[in-house]
């Protein structure tokens, strides 16, 4: 019956099936895996309870190759300075397990993090255990939480990944501004378009 009912939630999920049998991630969700030790670009182990601010946590997947990755670069960089002016951690995490060998290696997270001048953290989900327990799929992906470590916005910086011109609505932006002033967050999912993730499966 258990296993019925998760095939279920998996199968009629907006988002492509659950990887590894994980339950999609809906707000109000905690935040997965926090105590967790994962290797980041400094050569530092960090757990996502250790990088949170005083105000939350926002984690992006993403990776170093991506073309929305690069398309998305400039408001990624104006997102995670938001988050921080507002005491909200930021970590980058990279799950492509299947490009480890090529251009998301671990030395060439470090190189790209130094080229963007990275002031976030950016760790290596190794075995994409991260991306299975938040259900990510595409980079980039980003999950906003709050003070209690409660999940309050999952999906798309704004609503024109593809096309920084065209943005009409900046969900992420407006799910931060509302969470710092304690409101309801009003738009807490929305469509992700980006590269896949890259598992070993």
């Amino acid at each position: 019956m258990m296993k019925s009912a998760l095939y279920l939630a998996c199968a009629f999920a907006l988002t492509s099936a659950c990887p590894a049998g994980e339950i999609p991630l809906d707000p109000g969700a905690p935040l997965p895996k926090p105590d967790m030790k994962w290797m980041d670009v400094s050569g530092k182990e960090i757990s996502l309870n250790g990088a949170k601010g005083s105000n939350g946590l926002l984690v992006v997947f993403g990776s170093n190759q991506c073309p929305y990755m690069v398309r998305n670069q400039d408001r990624l960089r104006s997102i995670c300075a938001l988050a921080h002016k507002n005491n909200i951690g930021v970590v980058m995490v990279n799950s492509n397990e299947a490009n480890r060998a090529d251009g998301d290696s671990f030395s060439a997270m470090k190189a790209y993090a130094a080229q963007h001048s990275f002031q976030y953290y950016y760790i290596l989900d190794k075995n994409a255990e991260l991306a299975d327990a938040f259900d990510a799929n595409h980079t980039p992906e980003c999950y906003l939480f709050d003070k209690k470590s409660r999940l309050v916005y999952k999906g798309a910086i704004d609503d024109s990944p593809g096309n920084a011109e065209a943005v009409k609505t900046r969900h992420l932006q407006n799910a931060i501004t509302e969470l710092v002033a304690g409101k309801p967050v009003t738009t807490s999912t929305s469509s992700t378009l980006g590269c896949n993730i890259k598992r070993n499966r």
